[in-house]
Protein backbone atom coordinates (compact mmCIF):
# COMPACT_ATOMS: atom_id res chain seq x y z
CA UNK A 1 0.00 0.00 0.00
CA UNK A 2 1.51 3.34 -1.02
CA UNK A 3 1.56 6.44 1.17
CA UNK A 4 -1.11 8.07 -1.00
CA UNK A 5 -3.61 5.30 -0.19
CA UNK A 6 -3.31 5.83 3.57
CA UNK A 7 -5.63 8.13 5.46
CA UNK A 8 -4.06 11.47 6.38
CA UNK A 9 -2.70 11.73 9.91
CA UNK A 10 -4.54 13.98 12.38
CA UNK A 11 -1.66 16.46 11.98
CA UNK A 12 -1.99 16.47 8.17
CA UNK A 13 -5.75 16.88 8.51
CA UNK A 14 -5.28 19.79 10.94
CA UNK A 15 -2.79 21.47 8.56
CA UNK A 16 -5.15 21.01 5.63
CA UNK A 17 -8.10 22.41 7.64
CA UNK A 18 -6.00 25.41 8.77
CA UNK A 19 -4.93 26.10 5.16
CA UNK A 20 -8.55 25.82 4.01
CA UNK A 21 -9.70 28.17 6.81
CA UNK A 22 -6.99 30.72 5.85
CA UNK A 23 -7.91 30.45 2.14
CA UNK A 24 -11.60 30.95 2.98
CA UNK A 25 -10.81 33.93 5.25
CA UNK A 26 -8.75 35.55 2.47
CA UNK A 27 -11.52 34.89 -0.06
CA UNK A 28 -14.14 36.37 2.32
CA UNK A 29 -11.95 39.45 2.92
CA UNK A 30 -11.48 40.00 -0.83
CA UNK A 31 -15.22 39.68 -1.45
CA UNK A 32 -16.04 42.04 1.46
CA UNK A 33 -13.87 44.77 -0.12
CA UNK A 34 -15.95 44.76 -3.31
CA UNK A 35 -18.33 47.75 -3.63
CA UNK A 36 -21.20 45.30 -4.30
CA UNK A 37 -22.52 41.99 -2.99
CA UNK A 38 -23.34 38.99 -5.14
CA UNK A 39 -24.92 35.57 -4.83
CA UNK A 40 -25.49 32.81 -7.35
CA UNK A 41 -27.37 29.62 -7.97
CA UNK A 42 -26.33 27.18 -10.68
CA UNK A 43 -28.64 28.97 -13.18
CA UNK A 44 -28.51 32.65 -12.27
CA UNK A 45 -26.67 35.34 -10.37
CA UNK A 46 -27.77 38.44 -8.42
CA UNK A 47 -25.67 41.55 -7.80
CA UNK A 48 -26.63 44.20 -5.22
CA UNK A 49 -25.06 47.66 -5.51
CA UNK A 50 -25.73 50.19 -2.70
CA UNK A 51 -26.46 53.75 -3.90
CA UNK A 52 -27.60 57.00 -2.28
CA UNK A 53 -31.22 57.13 -1.12
CA UNK A 54 -32.07 60.24 -3.15
CA UNK A 55 -31.34 58.63 -6.53
CA UNK A 56 -33.96 57.67 -9.10
CA UNK A 57 -33.74 55.19 -11.97
CA UNK A 58 -33.02 57.98 -14.45
CA UNK A 59 -29.91 58.95 -12.41
CA UNK A 60 -28.33 55.58 -13.10
CA UNK A 61 -26.26 54.24 -15.98
CA UNK A 62 -26.88 50.48 -16.10
CA UNK A 63 -25.73 48.44 -19.10
CA UNK A 64 -26.24 44.67 -19.40
CA UNK A 65 -25.11 42.79 -22.52
CA UNK A 66 -24.37 39.14 -23.25
CA UNK A 67 -20.78 39.56 -22.02
CA UNK A 68 -20.56 42.84 -20.05
CA UNK A 69 -22.02 44.76 -17.11
CA UNK A 70 -21.83 48.39 -16.04
CA UNK A 71 -23.58 49.91 -13.03
CA UNK A 72 -22.86 53.58 -12.29
CA UNK A 73 -24.45 56.80 -11.17
CA UNK A 74 -24.50 59.09 -14.24
CA UNK A 75 -21.39 61.26 -14.36
CA UNK A 76 -19.53 59.12 -11.79
CA UNK A 77 -17.10 56.22 -11.98
CA UNK A 78 -18.78 52.82 -12.33
CA UNK A 79 -19.35 50.80 -9.15
CA UNK A 80 -19.05 47.62 -11.20
CA UNK A 81 -17.93 47.39 -14.82
CA UNK A 82 -16.32 44.64 -16.83
CA UNK A 83 -16.60 41.38 -18.70
CA UNK A 84 -18.54 38.39 -17.38
CA UNK A 85 -16.53 35.16 -17.05
CA UNK A 86 -19.32 33.44 -19.06
CA UNK A 87 -22.17 34.77 -21.25
CA UNK A 88 -25.66 35.60 -19.97
CA UNK A 89 -29.04 35.72 -21.73
CA UNK A 90 -29.61 39.50 -22.07
CA UNK A 91 -33.39 39.23 -22.61
CA UNK A 92 -33.72 37.38 -19.28
CA UNK A 93 -31.54 39.84 -17.31
CA UNK A 94 -32.98 42.80 -15.42
CA UNK A 95 -32.25 45.48 -12.87
CA UNK A 96 -34.35 47.31 -10.33
CA UNK A 97 -33.81 50.20 -7.92
CA UNK A 98 -35.04 49.23 -4.45
CA UNK A 99 -35.26 51.04 -1.12
CA UNK A 100 -33.28 49.30 1.62
CA UNK A 101 -34.92 48.49 4.92
CA UNK A 102 -31.77 48.84 7.05
CA UNK A 103 -30.01 52.19 6.94
CA UNK A 104 -32.09 54.47 4.69
CA UNK A 105 -30.78 54.22 1.18
CA UNK A 106 -31.32 52.39 -2.04
CA UNK A 107 -29.69 49.58 -3.95
CA UNK A 108 -29.54 48.52 -7.54
CA UNK A 109 -30.44 44.84 -7.78
CA UNK A 110 -29.19 43.21 -10.98
CA UNK A 111 -30.46 39.75 -11.95
CA UNK A 112 -28.35 37.82 -14.48
CA UNK A 113 -29.59 34.68 -16.20
CA UNK A 114 -26.62 32.44 -17.03
CA UNK A 115 -26.48 31.03 -20.55
CA UNK A 116 -24.79 27.84 -19.26
CA UNK A 117 -27.01 26.59 -16.43
CA UNK A 118 -24.46 24.09 -15.09
CA UNK A 119 -21.55 26.38 -14.34
CA UNK A 120 -20.54 28.18 -11.15
CA UNK A 121 -18.97 31.61 -11.67
CA UNK A 122 -15.71 32.39 -9.82
CA UNK A 123 -16.56 36.15 -9.97
CA UNK A 124 -19.09 38.54 -11.53
CA UNK A 125 -16.51 40.36 -13.66
CA UNK A 126 -13.16 38.95 -14.73
CA UNK A 127 -11.25 41.82 -13.07
CA UNK A 128 -12.62 40.95 -9.59
CA UNK A 129 -11.02 38.47 -7.14
CA UNK A 130 -12.11 34.86 -7.66
CA UNK A 131 -13.86 32.50 -5.28
CA UNK A 132 -13.02 28.79 -5.28
CA UNK A 133 -15.98 27.29 -7.14
CA UNK A 134 -14.94 23.74 -6.21
CA UNK A 135 -15.95 24.54 -2.61
CA UNK A 136 -19.52 25.54 -3.49
CA UNK A 137 -22.12 23.21 -2.02
CA UNK A 138 -25.41 23.89 -3.76
CA UNK A 139 -28.54 23.80 -1.65
CA UNK A 140 -30.31 20.53 -2.30
CA UNK A 141 -33.59 22.40 -2.79
CA UNK A 142 -32.01 24.36 -5.64
CA UNK A 143 -30.61 21.15 -7.14
CA UNK A 144 -34.11 19.68 -7.15
CA UNK A 145 -35.36 22.70 -9.14
CA UNK A 146 -33.29 21.56 -12.13
CA UNK A 147 -34.72 19.38 -14.88
CA UNK A 148 -33.68 15.71 -14.79
CA UNK A 149 -30.91 15.87 -17.40
CA UNK A 150 -29.31 19.03 -15.96
CA UNK A 151 -29.56 17.72 -12.41
CA UNK A 152 -27.89 14.44 -13.40
CA UNK A 153 -25.07 16.39 -15.06
CA UNK A 154 -24.57 18.63 -11.99
CA UNK A 155 -24.61 15.64 -9.61
CA UNK A 156 -22.05 13.84 -11.82
CA UNK A 157 -19.81 16.95 -11.85
CA UNK A 158 -20.05 17.22 -8.05
CA UNK A 159 -19.27 13.51 -7.61
CA UNK A 160 -16.30 13.70 -10.00
CA UNK A 161 -14.99 16.81 -8.19
CA UNK A 162 -15.16 15.03 -4.81
CA UNK A 163 -13.45 11.96 -6.28
CA UNK A 164 -10.62 14.13 -7.71
CA UNK A 165 -10.12 15.80 -4.33
CA UNK A 166 -9.62 12.44 -2.62
CA UNK A 167 -7.58 10.97 -5.47
CA UNK A 168 -10.33 8.54 -6.53
CA UNK A 169 -11.66 7.66 -9.97
CA UNK A 170 -14.23 9.81 -11.75
CA UNK A 171 -17.49 8.19 -12.84
CA UNK A 172 -16.19 7.93 -16.45
CA UNK A 173 -13.00 6.18 -15.28
CA UNK A 174 -15.05 3.78 -13.15
CA UNK A 175 -17.36 3.05 -16.09
CA UNK A 176 -14.34 2.24 -18.34
CA UNK A 177 -12.87 -0.02 -15.64
CA UNK A 178 -16.20 -1.85 -15.21
CA UNK A 179 -16.54 -2.38 -18.98
CA UNK A 180 -12.98 -3.76 -19.14
CA UNK A 181 -13.62 -6.09 -16.16
CA UNK A 182 -16.81 -7.40 -17.81
CA UNK A 183 -14.96 -7.94 -21.09
CA UNK A 184 -12.12 -9.73 -19.23
CA UNK A 185 -14.64 -12.03 -17.54
CA UNK A 186 -16.26 -12.83 -20.90
CA UNK A 187 -12.87 -13.50 -22.57
CA UNK A 188 -10.62 -15.30 -20.06
CA UNK A 189 -8.44 -16.57 -22.94
CA UNK A 190 -7.11 -13.06 -23.65
CA UNK A 191 -4.13 -11.49 -21.85
CA UNK A 192 -5.06 -8.15 -20.25
CA UNK A 193 -1.88 -7.72 -18.17
CA UNK A 194 -0.76 -4.67 -20.20
CA UNK A 195 -4.19 -3.07 -20.57
CA UNK A 196 -4.29 0.69 -19.91
CA UNK A 197 -7.45 2.43 -18.78
CA UNK A 198 -7.68 6.08 -19.70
Amino acid sequence: MSEQDQDPTPQETAIREAEEKARKAQEDAEQAKLPYKWTQSIGDLDVTVPVAGNLRGRDLDVVLTKTKIRVAVKGQEAVIEGDFPHPVIPDECSWTLETTSGPPGKEVVVHLDKMNKVEWWPHVVTSAPKIDVSKITPESSKLSDLDGETRAMVEKMMYDQRQKEIGGMTSDEQKKRDILKKFQAEHPEMDFSNAQIG
